[in-house]
């Protein structure tokens, strides 16, 4: 239920039914001029979708957007003359992105729709060659995650054919129709192009919705995480499974062909419903074989959403038997995994609110013990190379990444390990670090500075992050907007805010902005991720109190003057949140949840509330009962904005219009702005300013 995942879609029948307001319909109050050009400044950066070194270290290529953007290959060398690679002729504009790096380092795989029916095709462009891209394969439909095999002779990818959206939980919701789960479903498939043809094989069975894969070091083998139809629902009860290939290269008369062979049945590898030991009843992500194919490593934990990846590193043998936990205890969240040379794995992961990368080695001796975990290096920044959560392009000691923080905007950074030359490893190890692109070079922050902060509460140690105002001033009382993430598995780290809904906006207005991440985060590890379980809104709130009474202390805040917001879980505690305290003068509740008993109903991803209600709503309906804001309305006094789109399958919008509802009857100042065809994740750039405005304009008008 993350900020960045999406579900099932609320009946339109219903919405029509109700006459919802929608945008449109309620004008944008007056407001601050300052607005405009705060938003203004946030569409000035240019976002870098990806980053990825070639496998010998030699070239270096991103993505990034703008009328000018696509992808840049360079060579380390000389990474200020990139060359451009696009597949779109003259004039015409397109989408290209997705890129992948063949084994021998000569070829780029990417996704571009440049095709004359605008439909998304896989290309093949030469590094360092200012030769055309050459198109691969036609599809029809939605594609992500190509990715060579380790002999070069296949690209796989996940592929929804005839996709009529985006695959995954942040897209706008088909209208529903026919026999609801049964009909219309769109199955997530792993493909495979023949690079020497371009012919299309689908590899995984139809009725499988596979979310994460990958290769065998021998190009024979796959495993991946998938679970049964609907995919946007069963990711939480997703199984691990390997595959022999049903399809190999051979060479006949000195031509490469393809030989379909017997498809064996998938194997599961990891059942977490029926296991026993560290991955019962948990979600598992990012797998990853070994360099001799002989273990698969994996993460698991309790995760809110299908990529927002968190948890503990485990390893099981590729052959089948038990998982062992490597990093249990540890006080920080493992976000993804690359095998190094074998016992060598390495990772990224959150910890005490910052971003690191880590190297762990298993005990040769045991094979499923760690033996060592080492600090490559940390940053109190938002680091990726734009394929998952956390993840990092690694190339024989080279690395590369996009970071970004509340001080610097996103950019490509490269870093190399210069161990040998390196006596001193105190400041982030012994690696050198050099900035790659520079496109956003002039942006200067509107807000103010960043600290990090920390409190404790009922025996935790909580983090979060603290924006001041802009232009602070020391001898002033300035008021305080909380901000509440997403998940609730999820973190505030320090990032560049995007043109959308976020904290910076209010620091930029004059505001303290507290980022609390209580318990049920990421970053402290697995067991404070899982201490919010069947607790929803008690003692996560409760942190999230302490922590504002920590600010206030230290701070000039105004008491008067604290609200509360937040989108999708921190959605659900603004909603919750006023009917348990007055402390807060305004709120606004983004994508938010009022009564978790109706919603186990409404929504399609009902799967994802049994790991942390401990049942379904039918068997323990007093566990959601005692977190639903609804059942406590008549306590609150806090005036509320409540917005939502109105194909947001994950929070469906008649929770928002069941919290509204109550609110007006209780004659609390209460608004509430539905937007047409958004779902969980607002993509049209005018419902996501109008946002933002009518939240900055809230605020002001009920806490000048």
């Amino acid at each position: 239920m993350n900020v960045c995942s999406l579900a099932a879609p609320a009946p339109l029948s219903l919405l029509t039914f109700l006459s919802l307001p929608v945008f449109g319909q309620n004008p944008t109050p007056a407001h601050d001029p300052r607005i405009g050009q705060i938003i203004a400044s946030l569409e000035q950066v240019r976002t870098i979708q990806q980053t990825g070194l070639s496998p010998d270290a030699r070239f270096i290529a991103w993505s990034v957007s703008g009328p000018d953007g696509g992808i840049e290959v360079a060579t380390l060398a000389d990474s200020d003359h990139p060359h451009h690679i696009t597949a779109c002729k003259g004039s015409e504009k397109g989408r290209e992105s997705g890129f992948a790096w063949s084994p021998d380092s000569k070829t780029l795989a990417f996704l571009s729709d440049c095709t004359p029916d605008h439909k998304t095709a896989i290309f093949i462009a030469q590094a360092g060659s200012d030769a055309a891209p050459r198109l691969l394969s036609q599809l029809n439909g939605y594609a992500k995650e190509l990715q060579w095999s380790p002999d070069g002779k296949f690209l796989a990818f996940l592929y929804v054919e005839g996709a009529t959206r985006p695959s995954g939980a942040l897209a706008a919701m088909k209208p529903p129709s026919g026999v609801i789960g049964v009909e219309g479903l769109e199955v997530q498939r792993i493909a495979a192009a023949d690079v020497a043809s371009g012919a299309i094989t689908q590899m995984s069975l139809p009725n499988l919705h596979v979310y994460e894969f990958d290769w065998s070091p021998d190009s024979h083998k796959l495993v991946y995480v998938a679970a049964a139809p609907p995919g946007e629902n069963n990711w939480w009860v997703a199984k691990l499974y390997t595959q022999v290939m049903p399809i190999r290269a051979i060479t006949k008369g000195g031509q490469v062909q393809w030989e379909h062979v017997v498809a064996s049945q998938p194997q599961i590898l990891v059942d977490p419903s029926s296991t026993k030991g560290p991955v019962s009843g948990l979600q598992i992500a990012v797998p990853r074989w070994s360099p001799d194919a002989s273990k698969i490593a994996f993460i698991a934990g309790l995760m809110s959403d299908q990529g927002a990846t968190g948890g503990d590193i485990c390893v099981v043998p590729a052959a089948g038997g038990e998982a062992a936990n490597l990093t249990a205890g540890r006080r920080e969240t493992a976000t993804w995994i690359a095998w190094d040379t074998a016992p060598l794995i390495n990772y990224s992961a959150i910890e005490a609110g910052s971003s690191q990368f880590r190297t762990i080695a298993l005990d040769s001796s045991s094979g499923n013990t760690a033996k060592g975990n080492a600090l490559n290096f940390r940053f109190p920044a938002t680091l990726g190379d734009g394929r998952l959560e956390g993840s990092i392009s690694i190339a024989r000691g080279h690395f590369a990444y996009i970071k970004s923080s509340y001080s610097e905007a996103p950019e490509v950074w490269y870093a190399r390990d210069v161990a040998a030359e390196c006596t001193d490893e105190v400041n982030n190890g012994c690696y050198e670090f050099r900035q790659i692109t520079h496109y956003n070079d002039g942006l200067k922050p509107s807000w103010g500075k960043s600290e990090s902060v920390t409190w404790t509460n009922d025996g935790f140690n909580v983090r979060g992050w603290l924006l001041y105002p802009a232009n602070y001033d020391a001898a002033k009382k300035y008021p305080l907007v909380v901000y509440v993430h997403g998940g609730p598995s999820s973190a505030s780290l320090p990032r560049w805010p995007y043109a959308g809904y976020g904290p910076a906006p209010f620091s930029a207005l004059g505001y303290f902005v507290l980022m609390p991440n209580p318990r049920g985060s990421y970053g402290e590890g697995e067991k404070f991720t899982q201490a919010n379980r069947k607790d929803f809104g008690y003692g996560d709130l409760h942190d999230i109190l302490a922590g504002a009474d920590t600010v206030a202390r230290k701070f000039q805040i105004d008491p008067e003057r604290v609200g509360i917001t937040g989108w999708s879980y921190g959605g659900f505690m603004t909603m919750f949140a006023v009917t348990q305290t007055t402390r807060f003068r305004a709120a606004v509740a983004g994508a938010g949840i009022s009564n978790w008993q109706s919603y186990y109903g409404e929504n399609s991803i009902d799967q994802w509330m049994i790991p942390f209600f401990g049942a379904s709503v039918y068997d323990d309906p007093a566990v959601y009962a005692k977190s639903s804001a609804i059942n406590f309305i008549k306590r609150v006094k806090t005036p509320t904005l409540v917005v939502v789109g109105d194909r947001d399958g994950e929070c469906p919008a008649p929770q928002s219009f069941e919290f509204w509802h109550a609110l007006r009857d209780e004659h609390v100042p209460t608004q509430l702005v539905v937007y047409p065809n958004e779902g969980h994740g607002f993509v049209d750039p005018a419902h996501r300013r109008d946002v933002l405005e009518r939240a900055l304009a809230w605020f002001q008008e009920y806490m000048p």
